[in-house]
């Protein structure tokens, strides 16, 4: 009985150590900026939950499309109708993917890692792959992470009123930055 008891103690303790690798926010931040000659585009969401698994390197984000905010309450409405982003239908976007340089981090030692991020960001009704480079910072038990890289908004079918186009750049520019507690 003492065998089977202490067995159930290990097993729960190494459960517990496992979990305890995880890294969870619920307010990171996600931001965008679009460049043109005819206008600046930017918007942020503080409101990203994302969560970071030590052991495995799994990382995945998602946001409310409608928790963007701009400067003119004008893009905020034309971001969410159906020319755009269609919030309505389509009220997630997120990333789930993966850290393939794992081994380039030591979450117990401070430091600040570049690491490398693959997977699969998925806006509107389209998911793509995605390649960027990230940096993991340890600072006394805390994690963050930022990551800046572009995408192609006719990619994810975000097209816009035809009036308008001029004033949107294909390449937009995404910035990552979280901060996590071990969850």
């Amino acid at each position: 009985m003492k065998r089977i008891i202490t067995t159930l103690v290990l097993i729960s303790g190494i459960f517990s150590a496992g979990k305890a690798q995880d890294y969870l926010t619920r307010n990171g931040n996600v931001s965008f900026y679009s460049h043109t000659a005819l206008e600046d585009i930017k918007a942020q969401n503080n409101e990203a939950v994302s969560t970071l698994n030590s052991q495995t390197g799994d990382i995945e984000f998602k946001v409310a499309v409608k928790s963007f905010h701009f400067a003119k309450t004008a893009m905020e409405d034309h971001f969410n109708n159906s020319d755009y982003m269609n919030s309505e239908k389509y009220p997630k976007a997120g990333f789930k993917g993966k850290i393939t340089n794992l081994s380039a981090v030591n979450f117990s030692q401070n430091g600040t890692y570049k690491v490398n991020v693959q997977g699969d960001l998925t806006m509107k009704a389209t998911t793509k792959p995605v390649t960027a480079q990230a940096t993991i910072t340890v600072d006394n038990g805390t994690v963050s992470a930022s990551c800046v890289f572009t995408v192609n908004r006719l990619d994810f079918d975000v097209i816009g009123e035809a009036f308008v186009q001029k004033k949107i750049a294909e390449q937009i520019e995404i910035t990552v930055n979280c901060k996590y507690d071990k969850r």
